[in-house]
């Protein structure tokens, strides 16, 4: 049986009216990651939640670290699922 690929999953408040910004979220880790990803997850919560999840491990909160910018999302969920790919531009600006 072929190794099973990671799950993403974008929590996102419903009442705070965060959808669109969690679909374009996950369309950027699509874009990104459409090789390494079993799937993107929309998942629809409450209470002004906005995480981001790589299987079951959180790898952004917002009430953490407050609202990502991709770049910095796409570099978290890189480390859980190909730790050492290069990520072009996006390290870049990190450096």
């Amino acid at each position: 049986m072929a190794e099973q690929k990671p799950q993403v999953e974008v929590e996102y408040c419903v009442r705070c009216r965060w959808l669109p910004r969690a679909a374009w979220l996950a369309q950027e880790l699509l874009t990104t990651f459409e090789n390494d990803l079993r799937a993107v997850a929309l998942v629809p919560g409450t209470g002004g939640v906005f995480e981001v999840r790589v299987d079951d491990t959180v790898v952004w909160s917002r009430k953490d670290d407050g609202f990502p910018e991709p770049t910095q999302v796409k570099q978290r969920v890189r480390d859980r699922v190909a730790p050492g790919r290069s990520l072009g531009h996006s390290d870049a600006a990190d450096a």
